[in-house]
């Protein structure tokens, strides 16, 4: 049996491939070697996704947040290593590559990740061969819902909202001052997390002329500051997964098309690109 795992820090989607290649699934929490140790990821894994294994797991393929290196990607593989000693191959990777193989397959592509954080990469369909390296939330992630929150508040805070969408704006979030905003941004945990929370309300109102431009706006920046770096962006289809490029395709294929690029494929979540990249290992 193979077990495919595409984990954020809250939840973490599981695809089971049986020897016959039967394919069944399972949600369990999401896991981050930055605030988790191996015993408590091996713990969690026995309560919620032992269960669901009837045979013998030989592969497993991890993809997840907080995998900056091999220190924290060893935090996984000792976890798997009490659940599922028989598992001869374990592979524990960042999400980015999870992007990239369920996007690209086994072909070359560049794929990009537009959720609540922004990323991107040329896949040569066996690795990632040539990166715009990301900066984060407070020096980059344009075009991810964070980056799109925090244009929408600061159109807020200074008073640049026309004056129906400030209505709905207080209607549905409530009136926000800058200390509250302030201290979310710089003293609170996840301030993606916190400005991203705020994007919805652009894909509700998405048809008004000022958030239409907002949301455009952001995707240029990320094909300005990013994609359009990538020396083999007039040759290659370009991918992406992610909420935001989910939700907003139509918005990101026209920003697409100013700049020259093909669009290839957009999925929500990367685990059934991810599935089918790892069936033939059955």
């Amino acid at each position: 049996m193979i077990l495919i795992a595409e984990s954020g820090s809250t939840k973490t989607d599981w695809r089971l491939i049986s020897s016959d290649g039967t394919i069944s699934q399972a949600k369990t929490i999401g896991f981050n070697p930055y605030y988790q140790d191996s015993d408590a990821i091996s713990n969690e894994l026995a309560n919620t996704l032992l269960h669901a294994v009837d045979e013998e797991v030989t592969d497993i393929f991890y993809y997840g947040t907080g995998i900056t290196n091999e220190e924290k990607a060893n935090v996984l593989k000792v976890a798997f290593s009490k659940i599922f000693p028989q598992a001869g191959n374990v592979e524990v990777s960042n999400d980015m590559l999870a992007a990239a193989r369920a996007l690209c397959g086994h072909q070359s592509g560049i794929a990009c990740i537009l959720g609540t954080g922004s990323n991107s990469c040329f896949f040569d369909g066996q690795k990632m061969a040539f990166q715009v390296p990301p900066l984060g939330f407070w020096l980059g992630d344009e075009g991810s819902g964070g980056h799109l929150g925090k244009l929408l508040v600061l159109s807020y805070l200074h008073k640049e909202l026309p004056e129906e969408l400030r209505e709905r704006f207080e209607k549905r979030f409530g009136a926000k001052d800058r200390l509250e905003i302030m201290e979310n941004a710089y003293q609170k945990p996840f301030p993606n997390r916190y400005f991203a929370s705020f994007s919805k309300f652009l894909f509700d109102n998405r048809n008004h002329p000022f958030t239409y431009e907002l949301i455009s706006g952001a995707f240029a920046s990320f094909f300005n500051k990013y994609l359009l770096k990538y020396p083999q962006i007039q040759a290659q289809k370009v991918h992406f997964t992610g909420s935001v490029a989910f939700y907003y395709s139509d918005i990101l294929r026209k920003v697409a098309q100013d700049n020259n690029i093909s669009v290839g494929v957009i999925m929500e979540t990367p685990i059934a690109g991810l599935t089918l990249f790892h069936q033939n290992k059955v």
